[in-house]
């Protein structure tokens, strides 16, 4: 990973996708294509499992970890743009929770296709040694997409922000809760084949590549934009 999009382990790595969400967002209905937008999930999951076999590192130490951990970053981009189309201005609440919905919606679809994967091809070396803290921690994402109170988290000293019903669209709510129950339920039943699944990358080249307007979480900063390049000039 060359841009170092977070910090999971030492000497770890992963490889980056990113979905563009307007894309799943019907402009004339106002929807969101919940299913369709689980399924690409689910298919990049399966696909940057796949990139880790066939990665190449520039240490023996960052491979070996890489593959016992076997990370990956499956992301979004221009969650700015839709929210301003679903009529949300960036910074309010509804923004926060449609931005929050589907972060988990995706972090819990991609956490359900990996106990997929571990069921039919076993989990990540390191995940034996790692299960209880991990389903701990798959435990608290649920608890925030249910919006616990503070003692329903566990080993948290800060409790986190979770999904307010008062401000969430009713069908991204029930998709978030429903996902998490699931990637419980199943990574509970047969582990993970992933340790680190998903991230939000600044997706600052490839936003322009997917014709984004607005780049990973960031709201939309100008109507023109320009990027200077690395080989000399700007891009418009």
């Amino acid at each position: 990973n060359p841009c170092s999009e977070y910090m999971f382990l030492d000497d770890t790595a992963c490889n980056l996708a990113s979905l563009n969400l307007i894309r799943f967002h019907d402009a004339k209905t106002g929807v969101f294509a919940i299913e369709t937008f689980r399924h690409a999930v689910r298919l990049w999951t399966f696909a940057l499992d796949i990139s880790v076999l066939m990665a190449q590192f520039p240490s023996r130490r960052m491979a070996e970890l890489s593959f016992r951990f076997r990370t990956t970053g499956l992301g979004y981009a221009n969650i700015g743009s839709l929210v301003m189309v679903m009529g949300h201005p960036y910074d309010s609440d509804e923004a926060r929770a449609v931005a929050g919905s589907l972060t988990a919606i995706m972090h819990c679809s991609a956490l359900a296709a990996s106990a997929e994967m571990a069921g039919a091809l076993g989990a990540f070396p390191g995940y034996a040694d790692n299960r209880r803290h991990m389903l701990r921690v798959v435990r608290n994402h649920r608890a925030a997409a249910h919006d616990l109170p503070a003692d329903g988290y566990e080993g948290l000293t800060l409790k986190p922000t979770g999904l307010d019903a008062k401000f969430c669209p009713p069908e991204l709510l029930r998709a978030a809760r429903e996902d998490a129950d699931r990637a419980l339920a199943l990574g509970e039943k047969q582990g993970y084949r992933n340790a680190q699944l998903t991230v939000l990358a600044p997706t600052g080249t490839i936003g322009l590549a997917m014709d984004c307007d607005t780049t990973g979480i960031e709201p939309d900063f100008a109507l023109v934009k320009f990027k200077k390049l690395a080989g000399g000039g700007y891009f418009r």
